[in-house]
């Protein structure tokens, strides 16, 4: 789910809810549902927890996330929801009336994640044909259309992929949702330097998250705009390192040579240069899964998008998520697997050791 109201040193906390009811990494693996009840459980435990809010993602290995988050806004009091959604598969007026109405519903509780790139194959099967790097240059626009939209102004616009005429949206959203983006493509940076409110990465070693905080940062400062930024990382604490070092291979233990293999020629097929950047750390060699001190990538050996964990005893990982604060990250979301099992270990036994 996404950030904290609780400021763990400066750091906001959250998790993403889309772990939640997901099969573990092992093919033979536990898997919970994404039932209503679940997901409920889930949302109300981090709304009690302290976790600021939950990340709904999207794609077609998940349930849509405005449909789930709006389930969920009734079942809780103050977590916010971080949506996830392609610009080119809705409309940006329809995205900005969709948002304001989402904002009064919930007494203010809404974020929106903006997922441009994604694959091209997925894309092409929700009708969208447009390649990689266009889809940056039209949620450019998108956003831009978006933002007019909450102004709450009458205006037109023309432009290479959108023509709105009169166009007014009469109750703009209060307060005005935050943008987050990711991305490790050049039109991915240049889009969050232009619209990120906050900037998404994935948990690479700390210097690798390091220089691209820099580089964001200064493309965002060529703007005259100030960018937070945040890790999407899963984690997996224990009493002892031991014993979360031996959950960590537990995970994947049933998966074979051949199933990785499979794995890895799908993910390296995608356009995704940060899914690349994930890939690029382990080579889908089961030696190689130790990248960095405590961050371990076998959940990226089948897995897409997010594919490293932090892997350590209580202490190590609340020491690994402060090198990262100070490299510059702002807000951490999280996920483990089981996912309701391990938001509860994190806000009990990692939290209190971070300030």
């Amino acid at each position: 789910m996404v950030p904290a109201d609780r400021r763990l040193g400066g750091a906001v906390h959250g998790v993403d809810i889309g772990a939640a009811a997901t099969r573990t990494a092992q093919p033979d693996g536990p898997e919970r549902a994404p039932s209503l009840d679940y997901l409920t459980q889930l949302a109300r435990a981090a709304d009690t927890l302290g976790y600021e809010g939950v990340l709904t993602p999207t794609g077609a290995h998940c349930e849509d996330a405005w449909i789930v988050t709006s389930a969920l806004i009734a079942q809780t009091r103050r977590l916010k929801f971080l949506v996830a959604f392609r610009p080119g598969l809705v409309a940006p007026a329809l995205a900005a009336h969709m948002a304001a109405t989402f904002q009064r519903l919930s007494n203010g509780r809404l974020l929106l994640n903006v997922v441009a790139g994604s694959s091209d194959a997925e894309q092409r099967g929700y009708g969208d044909p447009l390649p990689h790097d266009e889809r940056y240059r039209r949620a450019e626009e998108f956003l831009g259309v978006v933002r007019t939209s909450w102004s709450g102004a009458r205006f037109d616009h023309h432009g290479a992929h959108y023509q709105l005429s009169d166009a007014r949206l009469r109750q703009p959203p209060v307060p005005i949702p935050r943008i987050y983006l990711g991305g490790s493509s050049q039109p991915a940076l240049e889009l969050a330097a232009d619209h990120a409110d906050t900037y998404l990465t994935w948990g690479e070693p700390v210097a690798l998250v390091a220089e691209k905080v820099d580089r964001v940062r200064e493309l965002a400062a060529a703007r005259g705009r100030v960018v937070r930024f945040g890790l999407r990382i899963h984690v997996l604490s224990r009493d002892s390192g031991g014993r979360a070092w031996r959950d960590a291979e537990a995970l994947i233990a049933g998966l074979d040579d051949a199933t990785i293999a499979a794995g890895q020629r799908r993910l390296r097929a995608l356009e995704s240069v940060g899914q690349r950047r994930m890939l690029d750390l382990h080579g889908g060699s089961r030696d190689r899964l130790v990248v960095a001190p405590n961050l371990w990538a076998g959940i990226g050996l089948v897995r897409g998008g997010a594919g490293t964990a932090l892997v350590g005893s209580h202490d190590e990982v609340a020491e690994r998520l402060a090198e990262y604060r100070a490299a510059g990250i702002d807000e951490f979301v999280l996920s483990g697997y089981p996912h309701l099992e391990e938001a509860y270990r994190f806000a009990e036994e990692v939290r209190p050791l971070l300030g």
